[in-house]
């Protein structure tokens, strides 16, 4: 049996930029990226944490070291500058291989720094 687990997750992450003019996706601080063990066109949640937002959407690398946390497309309808996000990402994985896998949290500063 398969499931889905919890795989990696940047909690309390703020928006930067939200840039309806682009073709779709979150884009994030490849820092953020590593940190959290995600990479470019990883498909992930976004919870909104000030107005119960909730999208599925993929990952674009932001600038290294730049706190970049920008919603693109549609996507930058629900949610603007300034509020608190988290971001999701899960993994398919046999039964007991899921209950030794640990997940990737990150919980970044202010400025979206580690």
């Amino acid at each position: 049996m398969q499931i889905d687990v919890l795989k990696s997750k940047i909690h309390r992450i703020t928006i930067t930029e939200a840039n309806l003019n682009y073709v779709g996706s979150i884009t994030i601080d490849e820092d953020l990226m590593d940190a959290a063990n995600l990479i470019e066109n990883e498909k992930v949640q976004v919870v909104n944490i000030n107005n119960g937002e909730r999208l599925e959407t993929y990952v674009i690398k932001g600038k290294r070291g730049s706190g970049t946390c920008c919603l693109n497309g549609p996507a930058a309808r629900k949610a603007a500058v300034g509020d608190i996000v988290i971001i999701i990402s899960y993994a398919h994985m046999e039964f007991e291989e899921a209950k030794q896998f640990k997940p990737r949290i990150i919980f970044p500063k202010e400025g979206n720094k580690m």
